[in-house]
């Protein structure tokens, strides 16, 4: 089970690790082995919320998952994604980008800082988005209560998510603007592209969860139409395939996990600029990273992890809200990788020691309920 789980990724990474020996030597290996770790670290919040969309699918959209759909996250996010980020702070062709970003490292690596801000405003608005709708859900299972019911309750408040992000986004930029101006900085400008980039992050998310929400109406309206054809075909005696309206269906599901995949990956880009300014290692190193995460997703499926550990996503969700805020942190002050990755394993591993604990006193419970009925049934 967990060598053909985890098969291509072992391959991936063989392959990846070999080529980065030949390309930059001990150092390039040594690298991408780190980026590969960092990614997984920063990524397993996004495993754990795959997890709970891909369980929908079968076991031939869960290959075209780890197949096709780790290509997109590979050369989509992890190559193309660095190089446009520096040919829009730098105004230039992605041609010349990229010709920049293997030949002029140095300057690469200066425009890739110098748009920092904007990245982690715009990725820390969408993590922040993604938790704020999450908390304020109401949910019949809880994690922190104390937490999550107040919470859930403010949650009835029509677009209030929204309008806390926004609050969030004002304080950082005007905050920012005030220690530029302390430093000699142009704090306007900078302020403006805080601000420009954190709305940017907001509309995205706002743009994906439409393009979501459409999905799952066509999803749940194929499942329906496929149903009612299914009753038609029986009632006048001529056999009926399913197989394209399911996969119509899965088609759907998988293009919204692929969207929710890509919106998860801009905090291990990052974190990677951090490391190195190899656009070749980068990629290597995300990739290998992103492949685990995705054989991670269908082993969470398969073992119905999340069914038996409630609290996982809850856990998930707590970590992309903490990635959020160190994001936007960022913007102002330096925060080690390292801390960044342990506060999300951290949470993930609290939430999942809550679940076994909840278990066992829901197993104690069901056992002393069968012991009870053992005596009443004796007496």
């Amino acid at each position: 089970m967990l060598l053909k789980t985890f098969g291509w990724s072992f391959a991936v990474t063989a392959l990846g690790l070999v080529a980065a020996a030949f390309y930059g030597g001990w150092t390039a290996f040594g690298i991408v082995a780190i980026l590969a770790v960092l990614e997984i670290s920063l990524s397993f919040d996004n495993a754990v919320v795959n997890a709970g969309i891909l369980k929908k699918m079968s076991a031939f959209w869960q290959k075209i998952f780890l197949t096709v759909g780790v290509l997109i996250a590979v050369f989509g996010m992890r190559l193309v994604f660095p190089v446009v980020i520096v040919a829009i702070s730098a105004k230039m062709g992605p041609v010349e980008a990229v010709n920049l970003a293997l030949n002029n490292k140095d300057r690469y690596q200066e425009l890739v800082t110098d748009a920092h801000p904007a990245i982690a405003a715009f990725g820390g608005m969408f993590l922040l988005m993604i938790f704020l709708d999450f908390i304020f859900e109401d949910r019949d299972i809880q994690w922190l209560r104390w937490i999550e019911r107040p919470l859930a309750k403010l949650g009835k408040v029509d677009m209030l998510s929204v309008c806390i992000s926004l609050i969030v986004l004002l304080i950082t930029a005007f905050t920012f603007a005030a220690h530029a101006h302390q430093h000699g900085g142009s704090h306007v400008d900078k302020a403006q592209t805080v601000l420009i980039a954190g709305i940017a992050g907001l509309i995205t998310y706002m743009v994906v969860g439409g393009l979501s929400g459409h999905f799952e109406n066509r999803l749940e309206a194929e499942e329906e139409r496929e149903h009612e054809q299914e009753e038609e075909a029986v009632r006048s005696g001529k056999q009926r395939s399913a197989v394209v309206l399911a996969g119509q269906a899965a088609f759907f599901m998988f293009l919204y996990l692929e969207v929710l995949d890509a919106s998860f990956s801009f905090d291990g880009v990052i974190g990677a600029f951090a490391i190195t300014n190899d656009i070749v290692l980068m990629a290597l190193g995300l990739g290998i990273g992103a492949m685990y995460v995705r054989s991670l997703t269908v082993y969470l499926v398969r073992q119905g992890t999340l069914d038996d550990y409630v609290y996982l996503e809850h856990g998930a969700h707590y970590a992309i809200g903490a990635l959020a805020v160190i994001l936007m942190v960022t913007i102002q002050y330096e925060i080690n990788e390292v801390v960044t990755g342990l506060v999300g394993v951290v949470l993930i591993a609290w939430s999942f020691w809550s679940s076994v604990r909840r278990n066992r006193v829901l197993a104690a419970a069901e056992g002393r309920s069968d012991d009870k009925a053992e005596v009443s049934s004796g007496v």
